[in-house]
């Protein structure tokens, strides 16, 4: 149990698309497909769901916080609130707990929660730390939840996404990666990686250096953005030609 939350363990490192990593990426995406079998759940046992997966993000990432400062290991540079998925982790809970279903809010946790934390599940930043540290848990479930539930939403309390809530959520996000890149020249952070390429090992290394795959991750943030949209724009598509044949 020492081991657990330890900050040296000796367990070994996270390996990438190692057992623990595929187990984990099958129970959330097993957890996604489940997700079409509640629309028969009756509204007092969704609104428990949603105050478990709530209640649980919360620990989470609140025992994350903790972890850092026990061990001396938090700092404004690397632990405040600013990269896309701590801020969509935020805003969940905020949504969850408030009841506050604001169309903007769940659009803004679809397309960052979705596209964010899948990249993060591909390649997560669990270090030296594999399973059964407290670190890798606390990376899949935080990023796991930030998909399972924007799903949720859609599939099971019926919200959806649209062209404007596609256009809006690029147009703001483009607009908080400028704040934050002069967030990090103030306190010399590497916030949205917009000040150099992470030191683990992510999609970012295949693309051009800095500060060139800022642009690059332009266009792929756009395509990853429209993919999540694609059902639902054919859905449109095909509707429209209904109502006009």
């Amino acid at each position: 149990m020492e081991q657990f939350f330890a900050k040296e363990y000796s367990g070994g490192a996270f390996v990438l698309y190692g057992t623990g990593h595929l187990i984990a990426l099958t129970i959330i995406l097993l957890i996604c497909f489940l997700l079409s079998s509640m629309h028969s759940l009756a509204d007092n046992k969704k609104r428990i769901l949603l105050s478990l997966m709530g209640g649980l993000l919360l620990i989470n990432e609140t025992g994350w916080h903790a972890w850092n400062i026990y061990w001396g290991t938090w700092t404004i540079q690397t632990m405040l609130p600013l990269h896309l998925c701590s801020f969509t982790v935020w805003g969940s809970i905020y949504m969850l707990f408030t009841g506050n279903r604001n169309v903007y809010f769940y659009e803004t946790l679809y397309f960052l929660g979705i596209g964010g934390a899948t990249q993060a599940l591909l390649t997560p930043d669990a270090g030296p730390y594999g399973f059964p540290h407290f670190r890798a848990f606390q990376t899949f479930i935080s990023h796991g939840l930030l998909v399972i539930i924007p799903l949720y939403m859609t599939i099971v309390e019926g919200y959806r996404p649209t062209l404007a809530s596609f256009k809006r959520v690029f147009i703001v996000t483009n607009i908080y990666m400028v704040v934050v890149f002069f967030v990090n020249l103030a306190i010399g952070s590497n916030y949205l990686f917009v000040a150099g390429k992470p030191e683990f090992p992510t999609l970012l290394d295949a693309l051009a250096p800095w500060p060139w795959y800022i642009f690059e991750l332009e266009a792929i943030g756009f395509a990853v953005f429209f993919l999540i949209y694609l059902p639902f724009f054919i859905k449109d598509h095909r509707t429209r030609k209904a109502v006009t044949a």
